[in-house]
This record gives C-alpha cells, structure tokens and sequence, in this order.
C-alpha cells in the first residue's frame, strides 16, 4: 500500500513538473512583446494574432484530439512527450523568423496545435490515479498548468530586454518536461479504449450533468485567457501614470507573473477542499469571487497602484480554482474509456471561445477601455453560476 501511494505521488510530481514546463510556451509572446515590439514594427493586429494563434491551434488539435480518441487509445505518456518536445522546436523557431511574421504566426499555431497533447493528455493521466481525490489531482495539474502559464512573465522579468533568452529557456524547458512525463506512471483508474469511437463525443450532449459541468466551463474561459494574456499591458496601462514607464513595465510584469501563478496555488487548496464539500460548490464560490473582483479592478483601475494590485491579485487567485473542478465532473460523469475524448473536448469548446476573447480584448480596450473590459469579463463568471446550479440540482 505505501509503495502504491508513494509510486502515485511520485508519478504525479513528475507529471506536475512537465506540465509546468510545456505550459511555459503559451503566453510567451504576450510575456515578450514589450521587447518586441521596441526591435521590431508590429502591427496591433498581429500582435494579438501572436497570442491567438495559440488560441486557434489548440482548439485544432483538441477537436481533432478528441474526435480521434487519441488521448483514450494511446499511451498518453508517449503522446504528452511527443507533443511537448515539438512544441518546443516550434516555439524556438521564433529566435531565426521575423516577429509578428507571418511563418512566426503559424509557428505559434502549431505549437498551439501541439500543446493540446500536453494539457489534457496530462489530466487524462492526473485522473487515473484517483477518483475518491479527483478534485485534488486535477486540481494540482491546473495548478501546475497555471505556473507553467505564469512563468514566461517571469522568465521576462529575468532576462530583461533579451527575449531571446526567455523564449530559449521555455523551449528547452518544454523539451526536458516531455521526457520527464515519459518516466512517469499509469494510475489503476486509467482506461484505455480499443478503438477510435467518434461518437464519444455526442455524450456531451446527451449527459446533461455533462453538458451543465461545460456550460460552466464556458463562463469560466470567457474571461479567464483574456485576462490571463493581457493583464500586463493592462496593468502598465494603469501604472503609467504613477511612475516612469521602464517601472510600470517591471512592476506590471512581476503582478501579472504573481496574479496567475496565485491561481495556481488557489487551485490545489480548492481540490483539496472539493473532495469534501462539494466540486459544483467550489466552482460557484470561485466564479462569485472572480466576477466580483473584475469589476473591483475595473473600479480602481488607474488608481492608487497598491490597491489595483490588491484586486487584480484576488481576481487572479479566483479565477482559475473552478476550471479543475469541471473538468473533474466532467470526468466523475463520463465512462472511463471516454474520459480523455471528453475533457479534450472540452478544453476545445471554452479555447475556441478565448480565440474571440483574446484576439478582441486589445481593441475593446481602445474603444471602451480596460475598466470597461473588466466589467464585460465578469458576464462568464455570471453565467457559469447559472450552469453549475442547474446541474446541483441534477446531483
């Protein structure tokens, strides 16, 4: 028995530390467009399409993911690995082509396609090992995959003004993440499907519990990717006024590091605490949380730094703990040989939505602006309540 748990947790550490690293490449561009945009002219447009196309490839490679069933036939190591070492290839492709070009577009796409192999393959893995602690064991993956998310800001913020040595570190990193998830284990849970059943997906809509844990998953992402890609440059924005610019920039990329890896945290004590009162419980106090801190940093934005800081800080640490626990129930609701098909669906389904979030949330802020944003991304959390209380009342 204590061979099993410590063969568990070791797995699922590893597991934990490639999902960090192969998550480091998704909001790489937005971490460096700063420098960038100094070296290079960039238009608005393909700056937002930098982030986007991320966006675009990852909705691709779910869908294609899940109507496959790859995640359920085959060996989700070797698919994570595969992923996460191209992944890399792609995203250091950006340090030889023109930024904000049109091939460094497409390569952004497909290291967007290639990071569907990575986020919920790892959760396919991650629920194998549990369902008594399920809450807590995607809880941790996404805790992890927000680290990773959080830690190009970082990795700007170390290298100063030299993209091109955060950008090598996240490739190298995703690289060794891939080989790491190689070395880890398949939990007693874990459920291999014999063949490629495209129907699978058709569940999602016949399972009205699972459909209710989507449609609360699509008011979580509503705002969640666009907050996440582009809350340094709101921040900066907010800041400009208070300090010099070179300051504003230092200190927005540190908050916007420190805002989404809060969420990271947040999202293991919730699954923690989900196991135990409730999946659909937690996901609604984190939604009311979220939604009401949006529009508290949208009340103090521009003014003075500390206390924008303190709301964005709190709406960061709220609003991710809730996506772990949909993706659990959709999970606990799901034949097992079908599990992986339905959370890649999902995943697809909320980041085909953060395409349009992502892409149009920089000219919603020049046309109305970012206060007015901040108030628009609180409708998600509003309507994901909704979601969750109608599948309560299921339960």
């Amino acid at each position: 028995m204590l061979s099993d748990f410590s063969g568990k947790w070791r797995s699922l550490s590893l597991l934990m530390l490639a999902e960090v690293a192969g998550m480091s490449l998704w909001f790489m561009s937005a971490a460096i467009l700063p420098d960038l945009t100094r070296e290079f002219e960039i238009s608005e447009f393909r700056q937002a399409a930098l982030s986007s196309a991320v966006q675009i490839g990852f909705v691709a490679g779910a869908l294609a993911s899940a109507l496959l069933g790859l995640a359920d036939r085959i060996d989700p190591r070797r698919f994570f690995a595969t992923c996460a070492i191209l992944a890399a290839l792609f995203n250091a492709s950006l340090l030889v082509v023109e930024p904000g070009g049109d091939v460094s577009i497409f390569a952004r796409f497909v290291t967007g396609i290639l990071l569907a192999g990575v986020y919920p393959v790892g959760m396919k893995i991650a629920v194998g090992w549990g369902k008594e602690d399920r809450g807590l064991l995607v809880g941790t993956l996404v805790g992890a995959l927000t680290l990773g998310s959080a830690a190009p800001h970082f990795l700007a913020l170390l290298g100063g003004t030299d993209w091109r040595w955060a950008l090598s570190v996240a490739s190298i990193a995703s690289a060794l993440g891939g080989v790491a998830c190689l070395f880890t284990g398949l939990g007693p849970f874990h459920a291999r499907a014999p063949r490629m059943k495209l129907k699978a997906v058709l569940t999602a809509w016949t399972n009205r519990k699972i459909r209710y844990a989507y449609c609360g998953y699509l008011g979580h992402m509503w705002e969640l990717y666009a907050m996440w890609a582009w809350i340094g440059v709101a921040l900066t924005v907010s800041f400009s006024g208070q300090m010099s610019s070179d300051t504003a920039l230092s200190l927005s990329r540190l908050f916007a590091f420190l805002t989404i890896a809060a969420g990271g945290v947040a999202s293991v004590v919730a699954g923690f605490v989900a196991d135990r009162v409730g999946k659909a419980n937690i996901a609604i106090l984190a939604m009311s949380v979220s939604g009401s801190a949006a529009i508290a940093t949208a009340l103090t934005f521009g003014g003075p730094a500390w206390l924008t800081t303190l709301c964005v800080l709190v709406w960061g640490a709220a609003i991710l703990p809730d996506s772990a626990q949909f993706s659990a129930l959709v999970a606990d609701n799901s034949p097992p040989d079908q599990a992986g098909s339905l959370m890649t669906f999902q995943t697809a389904l909320g980041f085909a939505l953060t395409f349009f979030t992502v892409q149009l949330t920089p000219l919603a802020a020049d046309w109305i602006s970012w206060p007015g944003v901040f108030v628009i991304m609180a409708i998600g959390p509003a309507l994901g309540i909704v979601g969750m209380l109608r599948l309560k009342r299921l339960s």
